[in-house]
């Protein structure tokens, strides 16, 4: 075996957790080395001062404040995106008329983006949480919806005909056959919403800051760059991949462990 081939097998066989550290380690160098070879703070903050200007609005409670009042805004968003989806595909598979409009729906609205519903949203809801709540909605309910679908598509006859002969038909078989056997479809679309939710609302929210003056990360971010204070703004930015990361491997990866790689429903 060649040293290369060595290489490769050692570096499998380390824990994954390590390996994205590792990766992540060598990343901050290059960003650090980047900041020194440009060599204009303004431009670019190196990652020592990235992580100074971080630590420092974290200790005075402004990035915290700023956090918790995009995350309580997200996850009513988002849970909403959710119920919503789940009415719909479950509308869609008890009724043939249900199926039409979740297609017709998805073709239509899928594709269009939901930060290009906010002038709407803001004349419909006006400047506060309404319309932040309805891009929101849009941003998870059709990939969700779509992932969902897909999944339920995908349930073997012979489970749906077990269910009918329990006597189970319509939301029951939606609930207790159709939502287990798609579970990892389930979870991708939950995935993929989340994803959706997360960077819609970093968005919005830099639109609500230049109108009212408030909101959470993405006015913080907004406000620091008309400041020129370009090491809060790359450490705003650092919150949203922190908090995107926590909950990708800490809620989704854990979910994932604990039902579907446990049942054998998936491998990786």
């Amino acid at each position: 075996m060649s040293r290369s081939e060595d290489a490769t097998s050692a570096w499998r066989g380390t824990p994954t957790v390590w390996r994205k550290l590792a990766i992540g380690i060598v990343l901050i160098l290059i960003w650090e080395l980047a900041a020194r070879w440009v060599d204009n703070d303004l431009l670019l903050p190196g990652a020592a001062a990235t992580a100074h200007a971080w630590w420092s609005s974290l200790l005075n409670g402004e990035l915290v404040a700023r956090t918790a009042t995009s995350l309580w805004v997200l996850l009513r968003g988002y849970a909403l995106g959710v119920l919503c989806a789940f009415v719909l595909t479950s509308l869609a598979m008890t009724t043939a008329v249900g199926r039409d409009l979740l297609s017709l729906l998805t073709g239509m609205f899928n594709p269009l983006p939901s930060i290009a519903l906010l002038p709407l949203a803001l004349l419909w809801f006006g400047l506060g949480t309404g319309s932040l709540l309805f891009v929101l909605v849009h941003a998870v309910l059709w990939p969700l919806a779509l992932s969902v679908a897909s999944g339920f598509d995908a349930v073997s006859p012979t489970l749906r005909m077990i269910g009918r002969n329990y006597g189970l038909s319509g939301l029951r078989q939606v609930a207790w056959i159709l939502t287990p056997a798609a579970l990892p479809s389930v979870l991708s679309g939950l995935r993929v919403g989340w994803a959706f939710a997360w960077r819609t609302l970093i968005a919005a929210e830099l639109v609500f800051g230049a109108n009212t003056g408030a909101g959470g990360l993405g006015w913080y971010i907004y406000q620091n760059r008309n400041e020129l204070y370009t090491d809060k703004v790359f450490a705003g930015l650092l919150t949203v991949i922190l908090i995107g990361l926590i909950v990708e491997h800490l809620v989704f990866d854990t979910l994932a462990r604990v039902t579907v790689r446990r049942w054998g429903m998936q491998t990786v």
